[in-house]
């Protein structure tokens, strides 16, 4: 019988977070709507489509993985909580949040790459300024997946309780200024939870030594 591998979901987390680092990478910095004039935005979208059409691509395979973890931390929380926790299903929506964002983003991007050549550049400017605002997404559903776990986690120990301190004040950061900072945060503790959950399957799953 074959050794069970399920304790490899989990990592689900950090392919995540290391295919929102290459798209970030291959897409690169965007023109700015407020202060770049519409026929450069339309050239860059024009002239890179082929970078913007993969930033798209990869944009969906991260929230089609992030779901996929998602519903595994969903399970883990609730189970520690004995099946009756609301926490869970908090903490699981934030996510769906996040997910809902990148398929947003990717949207929009789709959109410029696909007609940017074809449509008027002021609609051109006005879908780039649609992009380079549309964190509201990814800024609640942030601050909604750090509050959940974390009270979670700190009422029912499903992770280890440094994890729930890291991302309360992540969740505090999301209502700052640099409230950016809570999503980059979100995303690297995602990874981490991901290799925490893997560690401890991985053991589980372990034959016991004769």
């Amino acid at each position: 019988m074959g050794r069970d591998k399920s304790w490899l979901v989990p990592l689900l987390g950090v392919l995540f977070l290391l295919v929102v680092i290459v798209g970030f990478m291959v897409g690169g910095e965007p023109p700015d709507p407020t202060d770049d004039p519409a026929k450069e935005i339309v050239d860059f979208y024009v002239d890179d489509k082929s970078k913007v059409m993969l930033t798209t691509y990869l944009e969906g395979i991260a929230a089609l993985l992030l779901v996929f973890f998602a519903a595994h931390l969903r399970e883990v929380l609730r189970v520690a909580a004995g099946g009756k926790d609301f926490l869970s299903t908090a903490a699981f929506a934030g996510l769906l949040l996040i997910a809902m964002g990148f398929t947003l983003d990717a949207s929009i991007n789709l959109a410029l790459a696909e007609s940017a050549k074809d449509i008027d550049p002021a609609a051109v400017q006005a879908l780039a300024a649609l992009f380079n605002n549309d964190f509201v997404p990814f800024a609640v559903g942030s601050v909604t997946f750090l509050i959940a776990t974390a009270i979670s986690v700190l009422q029912h120990g499903a992770l280890p309780k440094w994890i729930a301190y890291v991302a309360l004040v992540l969740a505090v950061i999301g209502f700052t200024p640099i409230g950016f900072v809570a999503f980059i945060g979100s995303g690297l503790l995602i990874a981490v939870i991901g290799v925490v959950l893997a560690m401890r399957g991985r053991g589980r799953a372990e034959p016991a030594t004769p």
